[in-house]
């Protein structure tokens, strides 16, 4: 049994490989046992993947039901297709070499604008965690040596707070509640950041996606400061009230969308794989909450665990995660 797994208190691989899941299977017998499994291609008949490109418009973007429309000057089709998105490259290997996939892509870099960052997330303002999330999917999907994601990386270098770490810029400034409601749902000009101001972990955290997925960006000097600063900020509350309890740490997903401990992980184990005080605490928390069936929970807030099938899925695939992880830290 190799190193990672003996540090559990309960073997993963049991539960992971009973899971039903034929993608999940996948990926255990690829990342954590090392086999030769064929090409990735044969998951993207599968059922579940097949549903979600059943949705999929002729531009390659998904849309949003008309009753979830509530502001004009957002783009709801963007919001939805990265949201697609996320299941076809993270839970189905899709890449480039698949039309839909390509389609998709290029209906994401239609919302790119000439500086460099997706907008239309927040209606035209700054969007900077939601482009580093975007521009990771994209990377995976095959898209790295693309110039307009090396548009991206330097927007995102541009966008740093003095201390080299992310944040939203509109939640830099004091803005009262009317003027920020209407900054973000109705057309008006980017807030540009106050940069004095201390970095988001929740924003940066989303940002180092995009530079843990490239293989060049990964190891950029930019790409260590970030894992330092989001790891040093392990368990404790972001400096701004926009997901900023502590206990967001440990409220899981999978795919990733929001910052948590298992999302940054992920990303900080590519960028750096030692194991320094602030990931050997994250490691043991990990580690000591682990589940006698050799899952981990979706969330470990109290009163909010639901069991149901989708609290399952999640279960695995974040297990999955955390998996990954314990092998990158390990070798």
């Amino acid at each position: 049994m190799e190193s990672w797994r003996r540090q559990l208190r309960f073997d993963p691989i049991p539960a992971l490989l009973a899971s039903g899941d034929e993608a999940l299977r996948y990926f255990v017998r690829r990342d954590l046992l090392e086999e030769e499994i064929g090409p990735i291609c044969r998951l993207w008949q599968l059922p579940a993947a097949q549903k979600i490109l059943k949705k999929q418009l002729p531009d390659g973007s998904w849309d949003r039901s008309v009753s979830k429309k509530k502001h004009k000057d957002i783009n709801y089709s963007l919001i939805e297709t990265w949201k697609q998105f996320r299941f076809l490259v993270e839970q189905y290997g899709f890449n480039r070499e698949d039309p839909s996939t390509g389609r998709a892509a290029e209906f994401l870099f239609s919302c790119q604008t000439e500086d460099g960052d997706i907008r239309g997330f927040i209606a035209n303002q700054y969007a900077i965690y939601y482009t580093g999330a975007v521009m990771s999917l994209l990377i995976k999907a095959g898209y790295e040596d693309d110039q307009r994601i090396e548009k991206g990386f330097q927007w995102l270098l541009s966008m740093r707070q003095d201390d080299m770490g992310w944040s939203g810029p509109i939640i830099t400034h004091d803005f009262d509640g009317e003027t920020m409601y209407r900054l973000t749902s109705e057309y008006a000009e980017p807030v540009e950041p106050d940069r004095s101001k201390p970095f988001s972990h929740n924003w940066t955290g989303m940002v180092m996606r995009a530079f843990a997925a490239h293989s060049r960006y990964r190891m950029s000097e930019a790409a260590k400061v970030g894992a330092n600063l989001l790891k040093s900020r392990f368990f404790q509350p972001d400096c701004y009230t926009s997901y900023q309890a502590a206990s967001y740490w440990v409220r899981f997903q999978y795919p990733f969308w929001w910052n948590n401990l298992v999302a940054a992980l992920d990303s900080i184990s590519l960028i750096d794989s030692s194991r320094d005080e602030h990931m050997e605490e994250a490691l043991n928390w990990l580690i000591d909450h682990q589940e006698e069936d050799g899952l981990w929970k979706a969330t470990y807030v109290s009163g909010k665990e639901v069991s149901n099938a989708k609290t399952r899925e999640t279960r695995l695939w974040v297990s999955l995660a955390i998996c990954r992880v314990l092998r990158r830290v390990s070798c």
